[in-house]
């Protein structure tokens, strides 16, 4: 029972981990797709699209700091 116990813990985290990167990989192509169409509109092209990848980075990187700070339920 307590084998069961264990590899249910692990798939728990596993599920959690992976969904902490498509966290951020969809802020990243979020804020990459924002840039890019600001970047259309203005006629500015790699500015912006820069820009909104590094910005979704950052930003999904202290969302996951956040995540990983606070106590399991």
């Amino acid at each position: 029972m307590g084998r069961k116990t264990a590899r249910s813990s692990s798939l728990a985290e596993v599920y959690r981990f992976s969904g902490l990167g498509c966290m951020f990989a969809a802020s990243v192509m979020v804020f990459l797709g924002g840039g890019w169409l600001l970047d259309r509109w203005l006629g500015t092209l790699p500015v912006f699209m820069t820009l909104g990848a590094l910005l979704g980075a950052a930003m999904a990187t202290y969302s996951i700091w956040r995540r990983l700070r606070e106590p399991e339920p």
